[in-house]
């Protein structure tokens, strides 16, 4: 069985070694679709989807209106300390595709019920442009 829940938040970004306008400070409308797949347990569900919202709302918070920013664009990184900015560090650029295995990391993280085997994550940086990454807990 396999239940979903959509998330939303606001982040900026830029891509340095882009060819093209992403190589530019932007930022985009983020929607993020979460799937957990397993067992139905014997509350009558595979997971409460109060309980998604507890597992990924603090990391949501975390880069809501927030400039997620690779560990080595220096130049970037001393602009948003001197305007005193809420920035995430990443060790990665911050492709969507990077975005989504950050996301699946973050989830890794915390303790997910046992009936949970596998977690998947769709991450739409624009209305009609996305990518999706999925981890098989039960192969951990």
């Amino acid at each position: 069985m396999k239940i979903a829940k959509e998330f939303h938040w606001e982040m900026g970004h830029r891509l340095p070694e882009h060819f093209d306008k992403c190589k530019n400070i932007h930022g985009h409308s983020y929607k993020m679709i979460i799937e957990l797949e397993g067992d139905v347990a014997e509350s009558g569900m595979v997971m409460d989807y109060y309980d998604v919202k507890k597992i990924v709302n603090p990391i949501i918070e975390k880069l809501d209106h927030a400039f997620m920013v690779y560990n080595q664009d220096k130049e970037i990184i001393s602009f948003l300390e001197k305007m005193k900015s809420k920035m995430v560090i990443v060790e990665f650029q911050s492709t969507v595709e990077n975005i989504c295995k950050y996301f699946l990391n973050e989830i890794k993280k915390i303790s997910l019920p046992k009936n949970i085997n596998k977690v998947s994550v769709r991450i739409y940086e624009s209305a009609d442009d996305y990518a999706e990454s999925s981890i098989n807990l039960s192969l951990q």
